[in-house]
């Protein structure tokens, strides 16, 4: 069955968002409604959804106007066709030594990498997002500066990535947590994918309440590659779960959003080491520094 899809940029990430909101109320409904920062530093973010009927031209019209955003372009799109536009779109991205890639790309591994395999159809946390690009820089500049992680978290690990990241380059197992069913099962079969079975353990956990979590602490470095709200209400945990001079690298923060994490990491022992944006994105590396 040929699906429909119906795109569109616009400046403005809260009018992008009430754009995607107001696509959900259309009839016929889409399948699925994405919006994503375009990360070339033009400030556009692109909207668009997935239909299984031909979308009403009009009604997505006065969507656009409203936000005054781009007319939507629609085209129908073939699901084989689908799969090979996504494999175009996700080129191969390099973070330091890592090099995520496709399997589509495998011939393009340079030999003198740390690669890692995500496939297409697992985007979320693909690298090409400005979060985990953001992360795996992180990773590499601490690696760099001669950090060796071994006891390490990456909690609301998506696919994975950033857990089979640190996995690639030190010794010891790492632990790799997701609050969701299906994400856990996304990263084990990435893991397996990669080669790390026995070297990443995904399992299924809120936060660090989870048995296995508590055993391995503390840890000297925690990934986590959420959103601002969560990582203000895990701080406290956190600090508890970590040893002292130990790191953790955050993403999933608006550049606004950063100084209040700081804030809120600093008053439970966990002060900024460095912080970098990309896009609209900023990704921090914090250290625990020993209690006076």
């Amino acid at each position: 069955m040929p699906t429909f899809t119906a795109l569109t940029t616009l400046t403005g990430r809260d009018a992008a968002y009430r754009l995607g909101d107001a696509m959900e109320t259309l009839d016929p409904a889409p399948t699925g409604v994405g919006v994503f920062e375009m990360e070339d530093g033009s400030g556009l973010w692109e909207v668009g959804g997935y239909f299984e009927e031909h979308p009403d031209d009009t009604a997505l019209t006065l969507l656009a106007t409203a936000v005054e955003a781009k007319p939507f372009v629609i085209s129908e799109l073939p699901e084989t066709d689908w799969v090979a536009h996504v494999r175009r779109e996700l080129a191969p991205v390099e973070a330091g030594r890592f090099f995520v890639y496709g399997s589509h790309d495998a011939d393009k591994v340079p030999g003198d990498c740390e690669p890692l395999l995500i496939e297409a159809a697992m985007a979320f946390g693909t690298g090409h997002h400005g979060t985990t690009l953001g992360c795996l820089r992180a990773l590499d500049r601490l690696a760099g500066e001669g950090f060796v992680g071994r006891r390490v978290v990456d909690v609301g690990c998506g696919t994975a990535v950033l857990a089979m990241g640190a996995a690639r380059i030190w010794p010891d197992t790492v632990l790799a947590s997701d609050i969701d069913e299906v994400a856990v099962e996304v990263a084990a079969a990435n893991v397996a994918a990669n080669g790390l079975e026995g070297r990443v353990v995904c399992v299924e956990a809120a936060g660090f309440d989870h048995p296995q979590l508590a055993q391995a602490a503390p840890f000297d470095l925690v990934f986590a590659n959420i959103l601002k709200g969560p990582l203000v209400a895990l701080a406290p945990d956190m600090a508890g779960a970590m040893q002292d001079e130990s790191y953790a690298i955050l993403s999933g923060i608006l550049n606004e959003q950063a100084d209040e994490v700081i804030e809120v990491y600093a008053r439970v022992g966990i002060n900024l080491y460095d912080r970098q944006s990309i896009g609209d994105w900023t990704t921090l590396i914090l250290k625990k520094t020993a209690a006076a």
